[in-house]
């Protein structure tokens, strides 16, 4: 009587909502304060000053019947134009506010994205550990979904990604920093990525669009995240303001289509169908504006930074295995048994909620949220040595 796959997806929460749930309902149980929720990629961090000066200043500047009125069905053209000139200026990528589509978050930028490139049976190569949402984003638009192991630190595999590039393949999706890992793909790996896609589409007569996906680029310790942009025309960059400026369920980003990929403009015009056809039109008014103001800013990232080591060295402490992460506010951590899903079940029982690393492609390990109170991790500590005495890991 309904489509099936709607209904299957509607029954089975993701394995992060999953335990998110649970962790209300425990909360409710013994009290929040006892139960340490490291499942969702939620930023505790306050936005920046400039989101509640920009809401105050246009509450009280603009006429109600324009800020929350209809925007252009790709945004308003003063916002595209300040996100295009944040482009120019900031990666020296010549971007035209006509190829920049406001879109309410990455999850809208990506489900359009795919939509406007995909015919039935396309592939998407992924890497591995990946968000587990590009599953349904990808069958959602009628492709196939291609996971490419990353390598031993989570970086880039390129020969790997190489044989999984065939004849069907129309994109592949980039994810740096990394949600899971944490891993920030470096230049080098980008530029031989960009060498290898050029040799592809070379050897199957069409483009291979890369989809690089970027609700983290601002929250690195260090590490310089690349733009594809300048090393690969074809590509397509999708972007969300809900982890830099902690707006995460204001549900607003952006599609920006490089001017130097193939039919640019072509692209740009399904992108603009894909988002008629999926309702994706007109991405919330008040906030495409406060955006425009914000580019360029973030919220304390030097808090998710102190979260990071206090957890990094007391899980190393412990005798967890895991790989220190350079940017986003996850740690991916090995089980130190074969099975995930039973490691995230022993930590229940000292009121720890972590995320089986299975959905993401990555079998063994468990993901964990950093983006909490520091009082949390701190509380948490006794619990994770706890869990750690339990299998034999301290020493």
């Amino acid at each position: 009587m309904y489509r099936e796959r709607s209904v299957k997806l509607g029954k089975e929460r993701s394995a992060i909502r999953e335990i998110f749930e649970y962790g209300n309902a425990r909360a409710k149980e013994i009290g929040r304060e006892n139960v340490f929720d490291f499942s969702l990629g939620n930023p505790n961090v306050p936005a920046p000053d400039c989101v509640r000066e920009e809401i105050e200043r246009l509450l009280r500047e603009m006429p109600a019947e324009e800020l929350h009125g209809y925007t252009s069905a790709a945004g308003a053209p003063d916002v595209r134009e300040a996100v295009a000139a944040y482009i120019r200026t900031s990666f020296g990528v010549p971007m035209r506010p006509e190829l920049v589509y406001m879109t309410a978050g990455a999850a809208a930028s990506l489900t359009v994205t795919l939509h406007a490139v995909l015919d039935r049976g396309d592939e998407v190569v992924v890497i591995a550990p990946y968000f587990p949402e590009y599953k349904v984003f990808v069958e959602g638009a009628g492709g196939v979904v291609k996971a490419v192991r990353a390598d031993g630190n989570f970086h880039l595999d390129v020969p790997a990604i190489g044989r999984a590039i065939g004849k069907k393949t129309k994109a592949v999706i980039l994810n740096s920093p990394n949600n899971p890992t944490g891993a920030v793909y470096g230049e080098g790996e980008i530029a031989a990525l960009a060498a290898l896609l050029e040799e592809k589409s070379a050897e199957y007569g069409s483009p291979v669009l890369l989809l690089s996906d970027e609700p983290y680029r601002e929250l690195t310790y260090g590490a310089e995240v690349p733009y594809v942009m300048n090393y690969y025309k074809n590509s397509v960059v999708c972007y969300s303001f809900s982890k830099s400026l902690s707006l995460a369920g204001e549900r607003i980003g952006y599609i920006a289509v490089s001017p130097a990929a193939e039919e640019a403009e072509t692209l740009f015009a399904a992108v603009c169908g894909a988002g008629r056809d999926l309702g994706f039109v007109c991405a919330p008014s008040l906030f495409q504006r406060v955006a425009a103001k914000c580019l360029g800013k973030t919220s304390d990232v030097s808090v998710y930074a102190e979260n990071r080591d206090i957890l990094y060295r007391a899980l190393q402490k412990y005798g967890f295995d895991c790989v220190k992460p350079e940017g986003a506010f996850y740690l991916f951590v090995r089980s130190p048994e074969p099975s995930a899903a039973a490691f995230c079940e022993r930590a229940k029982k000292y009121e720890l909620l972590l995320v089986p690393g299975d959905s993401f492609g990555g079998e063994g390990y468990v993901r964990v949220s950093y983006c909490v109170a520091k009082d949390t991790i701190l509380r948490a500590l006794p619990a994770f040595e706890k869990l750690a005495r339990s299998y034999g890991l301290v020493k």
